[in-house]
């Protein structure tokens, strides 16, 4: 059982947003070849808030990256059963979610200098096709909804590391996703800093109803999130089924 953002017990392998089946990820290639993620499987069920935690160079991002669709497993697969694109993944296919349906927010800045925040936070859905004036008032509204409207007009160079973040995240409210993947979105700031940075992504869960998985090395970022998975050297370890807010799944093969 997994415990969802509103405190309900729900069934792992019912309404999977995304589902990892001995997913591997390896850079290079011969000698040189390295395996930032060996063997992962792991469910994430509507709702969850999951804090995946572990040292840097652990695999962490990769693993996100997989989730997201933005890198293809080397071996084993991800599918994406409860985002519109039930066909999983395998090495040397295509394939991904529909994009909207998932919001990343990246470790370090991410915003584009030459755009103001209303532009930056606007852009995704401009890409994507959404009329001009529909994706500046998406922008504006959810700037408003983390409370940072008054940075609408200004420049990223002129935000503190904080207001970066929560700008991020603002994008990726913006798009109303069903995931929100973070990549260590407080590893450049300071603690009282992360802190409201944590704050406006499990706003943002519960605002749009979204699963959470959030990757951190900071035990107090981790300690904010009901479910805990643990990257060691690439290999991914999913609480005892037996602890409240777990998913049951086995580790891929070593």
């Amino acid at each position: 059982m997994v415990t969802t953002g509103d405190g309900n017990a729900v069934d792992a392998r019912s309404g999977i947003l995304v589902e990892c089946v001995a997913a591997s990820r390896a850079f290079g290639v011969g000698p040189r070849s390295v395996d930032a993620v060996r063997g992962a499987s792991c469910v994430v069920p509507p709702g969850v808030r999951v804090a995946l935690t572990g040292p840097s160079g652990s695999g962490k991002s990769t693993l996100l990256h997989l989730l997201a669709g933005l890198e293809t497993p080397t071996s084993g697969s991800v599918s994406w059963p409860g985002l519109d694109r039930p066909a999983p993944v395998r090495p040397g296919t295509d394939g991904a979610p529909r994009r909207s349906a998932i919001g990343v927010v990246f470790q370090g800045p991410s915003l584009i200098p030459a755009l103001d925040v209303i532009e930056n936070v606007a852009l995704p859905l401009l890409l994507a096709g959404v009329d001009e004036n529909e994706a500046v008032e998406a922008a504006c509204l959810a700037l408003d909804r983390l409370r940072i409207g008054g940075l609408g007009p200004k420049l990223p160079e002129e935000l503190s590391g904080g207001q970066a973040q929560r700008v991020a995240v603002a994008r990726v409210l913006a798009r109303r996703p069903r995931l929100i993947l973070a990549d260590e979105p407080t590893g450049q700031l300071d603690h009282e800093a992360g802190d409201q940075v944590v704050s406006v992504l499990l706003e943002a869960a519960d605002e749009l109803d979204a699963a959470l998985v959030v990757s951190t090395h900071d035990p107090r970022v981790a300690a904010r999130l009901r479910d805990r998975w643990q990257m060691t050297d690439g290999r991914l370890t999913v609480t005892p089924d037996d602890l409240p807010g777990s998913a049951p799944v086995e580790e891929g093969p070593r």
